[in-house]
């Protein structure tokens, strides 16, 4: 695979483990089982730009561009899912048999390098003008951050 396309697949994993954050930061000492209903994912996603907000200090121009990129990332969610009942459910149909169906791998694989290719463009537009509508003070906070990573994105307590 070129280094571009690398760099682009594992761009958009971060950018989905930024989504994976965001819808997160509402969820204190529960995990729920199973895939979140669209109402709890519209809960978390207006409790994480609270609080990303809130710790950037963001302007209404700036919470803006923050809703689009959490829409943008929900969206990329929604189609990486697809109809599937979840990775796990995957994973089980592929070692379901006495061999590890490798054709079946290659298909989701495929599927999966598919969507990322076709919604990687909006996401990483929307991160981009999300980061770019930030004073230098708040990319600092955002750069160190994501050095920190030790509590999770926005360091829960």
């Amino acid at each position: 695979m070129k280094s571009w396309i690398q760099k682009t697949l594992i761009g958009l994993a971060g950018a989905t483990l930024l989504m994976g954050g965001l819808t997160a930061c509402g969820s204190r000492g529960h995990h729920e089982r199973g895939a979140m209903s669209d109402e709890r994912v519209v809960e978390m996603r207006g409790k994480a730009i609270e609080r990303i907000s809130s710790k950037l200090d963001l302007n209404e121009a700036q919470k803006q561009k923050l809703g689009v990129l959490a829409d943008e990332l929900i969206v990329q969610r929604k189609a990486m899912r697809g109809d599937s009942a979840g990775p796990r459910t995957e994973m089980k149909a592929l070692v379901a048999g006495d061999k590890f169906d490798r054709t079946r791998a290659q298909a989701l694989l495929d599927q999966k390098t598919q969507v990322v290719q076709a919604g990687g463009p909006k996401v990483i537009a929307a991160l981009a003008d999300f980061y770019d509508s930030l004073n230098p003070e708040q990319q600092k906070q955002v750069r160190e951050k994501m050095e920190k990573r030790g509590h999770g994105w926005w360091g829960r307590g």
